[in-house]
């Protein structure tokens, strides 16, 4: 077996284990920092829109040997607006212009037959209205909020209402992390990108449902036990999705990655970059959300029920005893309805 596959086994035995849930304050506190950073970039810089939804022209010239940074330049210069070059394969270049209109765009393609030196008729010139994006945005918006309430009501029916609130609150977190992302770095919003955001909401929610279906079996009549705290159970749920989760993880990442980095950076196809980075940044937020905030949001919301409350007393209350009689603390009863760590710790506690 492998190191890290000997690693998982360990995890999900419960004989090694990290303390996320009782950190979750310190993985709160990043959360909020990079929350807020994404909103201050948003508030202050703004999205790169593209032309599908500001309007404007594409225009794709016959193959030529200018360059990019010269074509880019010309078409500044007869435009009076931002232009976004890109050499495509067969030498052809596609210059993207926003905030054109008809009139504008036909003054703008003859300027540039003339800077580039080709022929005014094999300039091929694409006109986009700002309504078909906006008409993309619209439906972007309906699907996002009838996925939304179709997530908070199935994780309510499934699980529980305080695992569909924690979700809700995890998925609004990687999304706002995504969007903050775009307007740090400037990349361009397109449909692709839209396309991308609705993407990961998946893959965010997949790692969370792992983390809770395990956290359901764990903490299956708990109260009739005193060996283990809510937040404990809840921590070890996580620990034994912990190797799957980070597997599941990179194997999407690294595929999005060779698309971002290789794709859209050393080839300079950057249109890949519209869906690419959406997708890498959300699938890095939704593996973070799923193990640091959602679990440690749903302890929180059920640790504040009486029944909660009663079992951490009874539990800490047996543990202070057993050690006043130098003993361990262990309770028989709790074998049945554990997830696997929990009973297996509990059958090593017995043979020591």
């Amino acid at each position: 077996m492998s190191k890290l596959g000997d690693l998982g086994a360990k995890l999900y035995r419960g004989e090694v284990g990290y303390d996320f849930v009782g950190k979750r304050f310190v993985w709160y506190g990043v959360s909020i920092l990079i929350t807020i950073t994404a909103i201050v970039a948003l508030a202050v810089q703004g999205l790169n829109m593209g032309i599908e939804f500001k309007g404007g022209a594409v225009f794709t010239t016959p193959k030529t040997a200018v360059s990019v940074t010269a074509a880019t330049e010309d078409a500044e210069k007869a435009s009076g607006h931002q232009a976004i070059v890109q050499k495509l394969g067969n030498g052809t270049l596609r210059i993207q212009i926003s905030s054109l209109d008809p009139a504008q765009a036909n003054a703008v393609k003859t300027k540039l037959a003339a800077d580039l030196k080709v022929p005014e008729a094999e300039i091929n010139a694409d006109l986009v209205g700002p309504s078909w994006g906006d008409q993309i945005a619209n439906k972007a918006w309906t699907g996002l909020g009838i996925f939304m309430v179709l997530v908070v009501i199935y994780l309510a029916i499934a699980f529980e209402w305080r695992m569909a609130v924690a979700a809700l609150i995890a998925l609004i977190h990687d999304l706002t992390i995504t969007v903050g992302v775009y307007a740090l770095v400037g990349f361009e919003v397109t449909p692709g990108t839209v396309i991308g955001l609705l993407t990961i909401l998946g893959y965010s929610l997949y790692d969370t449902v792992v983390v809770f279906d395990g956290l359901k079996e764990g903490s299956k009549d708990i109260t009739k036990q005193t060996r283990y705290t809510f937040s404990e159970i809840a921590n070890r749920s996580i620990n034994g999705t912990l190797v799957r989760s980070i597997n599941t993880t990179v194997v999407a990442l690294l595929p999005v990655g060779a698309l971002l980095f290789i794709g859209g950076g050393l080839l300079d196809a950057g249109m890949l970059n519209d869906i690419s980075l959406s997708l890498f940044v959300g699938l890095a937020a939704g593996a973070y959300s799923s193990i640091f905030i959602a679990t440690p949001l749903v302890v929180d919301l059920k640790e504040r029920e009486p029944a909660m409350k009663a079992l951490k007393k009874r539990v800490l209350a047996k543990r202070a005893a057993a050690a006043a009689k130098g003993e361990s603390a262990e309770d028989e009863g709790f074998e049945g309805a554990g997830t696997p760590q929990v009973v297996a710790q509990g059958r090593a506690g017995r043979r020591r």
